[in-house]
């Protein structure tokens, strides 16, 4: 399977930096932003199997962006990325639509499998879609 290609939305420019260096190291293919409305531009222009969003951030935070995304794409599988102690907005997130969360700092190895898995389950979902809109297809056209 192609590598996993993957949005990370973070205010923290450093952390981001330092985060995205580490996954490309381990064969993961990352674009950044540095803010919500940062990241929505890029989701509507580029492809992504998931998104590592922050939580927390000013302005537009990650509730918010992620609402936006998955109103645009709704196979985009977005984990959160919380502070530590809001494991309880994780939780939330979750209600809202996200796949998954993880605490800062996030272990890399452990991003690299919840990326795996984000990606085998964007495809599955696709597929899924596919194989209703022929089902469909064919009741329609009687065959």
């Amino acid at each position: 399977m192609a590598k996993a290609r993957v949005l990370f939305i973070d205010d923290e420019e450093e952390f981001v930096k330092v985060v995205s260096e580490r996954l490309r190291s381990r064969g993961i293919d990352v674009d950044t932003a540095f803010s919500g409305p940062d990241g929505i531009a890029k989701a509507t222009e580029h492809t992504y199997d998931a998104v590592l969003l922050d939580l927390a951030m000013p302005g537009m935070d990650g509730l918010e962006t992620m609402k936006h995304l998955l109103e645009y794409d709704a196979h985009l599988q977005v984990i959160i990325l919380t502070g530590q102690g809001s494991v309880s907005a994780g939780v939330e997130a979750i209600k809202h639509g996200a796949v998954d969360f993880v605490e800062k700092p996030a272990d890399i190895d452990t991003l690299v499998d919840k990326f795996s898995e984000a990606q085998e389950k964007r495809l599955a979902l696709f597929e899924d879609d596919i194989s209703q809109k022929m089902s469909n297809l064919m009741r329609k056209k009687g065959w």
